[in-house]
């Protein structure tokens, strides 16, 4: 078994409920904050965060609060775990206050936190705090075991219900292996001549421009969100069809957090390499798939045939340009992305080799 997150589109008709008790959460969150940094002032010592107080202390503080508040006393208790951990994360004295105000430019998105003890499913509903919620059951919740979750709003006042649950791991019937070459033009481009292209962004700039010199702040939140499903939409399905059919993926070390400061920025963010590698780890997790990250220097420069550095392969930022080449040396002809992939996944099996020879030659 195994954790997964499920996530649902709340019924808009819920909305005005859950905006008020994401408010009573706000206040919970704003009073824990100032009672913990008075009692680190109150003990000043050079090492501060031995003072924080733990959840269990904070929760003799907010007993009984719930119910003036309108909340179930599992999210009061959930509101004080989530302080507690962050504050210990990130050593600070006082975390970020919770704004309520739409009208505030720091609005803080509505987030109601929960146990899997305070919910029920029944009748395609989900059940909290004697509120019935609607939605759209697209993964049939009635067959899995709630463990924790929460409420949120999005930028655009549309809530989800985010549900942790228990799930059987379905292992990867898969038998093959395949190299992945993370690029700006193209995102992701596998061994196998498989791609995705992305860009999603960049399909919609002109839009966005539109819409945001306009001062329509509601179109351009509707545009910046058909941009963020589309790239999560394309990247599921890619990576989901990789780990179906394979049994080892290796993907590039590419730097993504280092381009970013370049004039690259644009690009790299609106590939989202980082988000395709976090959904490639999970996913083969889940389905006992072996996943890796190997260095990919000189992956595009060397020829996958021969594993020479020819003359004629593209080379530096005067290369980029370059998306097909013939070698000079054994005269194979070669895609650009394609032939980084083939490289990295040579790469990838000979790291795998030395850890796990019985992987590669089948003992």
């Amino acid at each position: 078994m195994s954790t997964k997150t499920l996530k649902l589109r709340v019924k808009d008709k819920h909305a005005k409920k859950l905006l008020c008790m994401s408010r009573s959460v706000n206040f919970v969150w704003n009073f824990v904050n100032e009672l913990s940094y008075r009692n680190i002032r109150d003990h000043r010592e050079p090492e501060f965060y031995k003072n924080f107080m733990s959840s269990y202390d904070i929760q003799k503080y907010t007993k009984g609060a719930s119910k003036e508040l309108g909340l179930n006393s599992v999210t009061v208790q959930g509101i004080s775990d989530e302080y507690a951990t962050r504050r210990k994360q990130f050593k600070k004295t006082k975390l970020r206050w919770r704004v309520s105000s739409r009208d505030r430019s720091n609005y803080s998105l509505g987030w109601v936190p929960f146990k899997g003890n305070a919910i029920k499913y029944k009748c395609g509903q989900i059940v909290y705090g004697g509120h019935h919620f609607s939605m759209w059951d697209s993964y049939g919740l009635s067959q899995y075991e709630f463990i924790s979750g929460s409420f949120n709003e999005d930028s655009r006042g549309r809530w989800y219900v985010n549900l942790v649950v228990n799930a059987e791991e379905k292992i990867s019937t898969g038998k093959g292996a395949t190299g992945i070459d993370l690029g700006c033009k193209t995102t992701a481009t596998d061994s196998n001549g498989g791609s995705v292209k992305g860009r999603e962004y960049r399909a919609l700039e002109k839009k966005l421009g539109i819409a945001q010199r306009a001062k329509n702040k509601r179109q351009a939140k509707t545009i910046h969100a058909k941009i963020k499903n589309r790239r999560q939409d394309a990247l599921h399905k890619y990576s989901r069809q990789l780990v179906d059919s394979n049994a080892a993926i290796f993907v590039g070390n590419v730097n993504s957090l280092g381009l970013v400061k370049t004039k690259m920025a644009k690009s790299v963010l609106d590939a989202g390499w980082g988000m395709l590698k976090t959904m490639l780890e999970y996913k083969c997790d889940h389905a006992g798939v072996v996943f890796e990250e190997v260095n990919e220097a000189y992956t595009t420069q060397t020829c996958s045939c021969c594993q020479k550095i020819p003359d004629s392969s593209p080379k530096g930022r005067a290369g980029l340009g370059i998306r097909e080449w013939t070698c000079s040396l054994c005269g194979t002809a070669h895609d650009r992305d394609v032939n980084a992939a083939k490289n990295i996944l040579r790469v990838g099996l000979d790291s795998l080799a030395e850890e796990s020879p019985r992987f590669i030659y089948g003992e």
